[in-house]
């Protein structure tokens, strides 16, 4: 029996909580460990209580979901952070995978749906709602800091887990296609990041289909 992915949701609307809460509770393999009602809330429970699993709101009131999401990354808070918004505006979605969001969904996505997505976020996959890749791929492409990084200084064994990652494989996937410990895979992205400067493999991903890696 396998643990159950521990959730914090950070949202400023009771009501979308108490919703999404409900959700989880449709899936066995989530457990929900905390609820936060604004962005530095939000940082003081997932220091406090380590969770696997972070949704977040992008637009709340105070500090914002790519204020609270940035400042999460620079403490290093080791967590799956998804955005769950209402907003699909390409600059929200480029913004939100900028600053390390491991993925972007719409609320008003069907309920099935955004539990499927957030269990592929949780088994290393990228979870945006599927109407936004084309549009993300997209605006990532004509963005020029692209072309200021360059894969070629990726080891042969980072550059053969970039492509993996634009196909869109799980760590699991990876460490069996490669016959390696998915454990190492995980270091070995968390390398590969660093090298070209994302903050999360989702940008890594978009940025390798982009660049015809895929």
């Amino acid at each position: 029996m396998t643990d159950k992915t521990r959730v914090l949701i950070i949202d400023d609307h009771p009501l979308f909580r108490r919703g999404v809460s409900q959700l989880l509770e449709l899936n066995q393999g989530f457990e929900l460990v905390g609820e936060a009602a604004s962005g530095q809330e939000g940082i003081d429970l997932a220091k406090q209580l380590d969770p696997d699993l972070i949704l977040l709101d992008l637009n709340m009131k105070g500090m914002s979901g790519l204020e609270t999401l940035s400042t999460m990354r620079d403490l290093e808070i080791d967590a799956r952070i998804i955005l769950i918004t209402v907003s699909n505006a390409p600059e929200d979605l480029v913004a939100a995978i900028r600053a390390g969001s491991d993925g972007y969904i719409l609320k008003d996505n069907d309920p099935d749906d955004i539990l499927k997505l957030i269990d592929a976020a949780m088994h290393g996959q990228t979870a945006i709602s599927p109407e936004l890749t084309s549009l993300l791929a997209t605006a990532l492409r004509e963005e020029r800091v692209l072309e200021q990084r360059n894969h070629a200084s990726l080891t042969e064994r980072e550059n053969a887990i970039l492509k993996c990652l634009a196909a869109g494989k799980s760590n699991k996937l990876i460490a069996r296609e490669l016959d390696i410990m998915e454990s190492t895979v995980k270091v070995h992205i968390r390398n590969l990041l660093k090298k070209l400067k994302f903050r999360s493999r989702v940008e890594a991903a978009v940025w390798a289909v982009a660049h015809g890696l895929g």
